[in-house]
């Protein structure tokens, strides 16, 4: 794999980090499946886009988008705890309303960004523009990250967690589930919509179909990350997410620049065939691991422990 392609995915996988941390809060914090990622990443792009060219700053332009795409997440979690439609029915209706909305927002298919300012434009000197967007996408995944570690450890962060583990015992200790949902959900989407927002900036322009298979890429962070880096704290939690859509990313690029794979036939256009062979495979991995524990007796208790219990 070449430097230019290594950057690349490097570039990609810190910029779907942001999104694979989105789908932490919804999928693993609160136990919510959402759908809605697969809408909102191309909302946050397409306001992102329509802002940029309509003159705003491109950091007020993704915050236009981040807050986009946080509507999206509190209409989803709204059709679900209000009017009790169940949570994948809920995402997959906003998921769908989203695209005739992202048409109507950019008018247009797609839009175009060559020649208009982006976040990195300011930091680009000659031909230093794929480093300068790998640690641009860095330190603001850094900041995002440090952000989330910092809010889970609030009360509103902790009942949020408490929330996605055992609702009923939540609600027994007096938290608003209802309203936990809706904040968890909002800042969810919000952070892959502001990760849509970067994408497109890096991509030179917003397309009605950058959000296709959004949300098998970010489970495929999560559960990659969970499998690289088994943790329990929410430090090593958010950490293994970034790790795992960085990984994700480069064994993609791996993947489809191998020899081996060309002659079987692989090719780029294959490249959704791929993505669902990794996930697969960071789906048993797990399960083979835990059986190879069981093997060696690491996974469960010796018989003298559970005796001296």
């Amino acid at each position: 794999m070449s430097l230019i392609a290594f950057l690349g995915a490097l570039e990609s996988g810190l910029i779907y980090a942001i999104m694979a941390l989105g789908v932490l809060i919804s999928f693993r914090m609160l136990d919510f499946p959402d759908l809605t990622a697969d809408g909102s990443f191309p909302l946050g792009g397409a306001v992102a886009a329509i802002s940029i060219i309509s003159g705003f700053n491109p950091w007020i332009a993704c915050l236009f988008g981040m807050m986009a795409g946080m509507m999206a997440g509190v209409v989803t979690a709204w059709l679900n705890v209000k009017i009790g439609i169940l949570h994948l029915l809920a995402g997959i209706l906003v998921m769908t309303a989203l695209y005739s909305l992202n048409l109507r927002i950019m008018n247009a298919p797609n839009l175009s960004l060559l020649g208009e300012t982006t976040v990195f434009t300011p930091f680009i000197n000659g031909n230093n523009g794929m480093w300068v967007r790998v640690f641009v996408a860095g330190a603001v995944v850094l900041l995002l990250k440090l952000l989330l570690d910092w809010f889970f450890s609030t009360e509103m962060g902790l009942a949020m967690r408490a929330t996605g583990s055992n609702p009923k015992m939540a609600q027994a200790q007096g938290i608003n589930t209802s309203f936990v949902i809706i904040l968890g959900m909002a800042i969810s989407n919000g952070l892959i919509a502001l990760s849509g927002a970067l994408f497109v900036q890096t991509q030179g322009g917003a397309d009605i179909s950058v959000g296709i298979g959004t949300i098998v890429i970010g489970l495929a962070a999560v559960i990659i990350g969970e499998t690289v880096l088994n943790a329990k704290k929410i430090f090593f939690i958010t950490l293994s997410v970034v790790i795992g859509a960085i990984l994700y990313k480069l064994l993609i690029q791996i993947a489809l620049s191998s020899q081996t794979l060309r002659h079987i036939g692989f090719g780029p256009q294959d490249l959704n065939l791929v993505t669902a062979l990794l996930v697969a495979i960071a789906l048993i991995l797990p399960k083979f691991r835990s059986k190879t524990l069981g093997v060696f007796g690491m996974g469960k208790k010796s018989v003298k422990e559970r005796g001296s219990l």
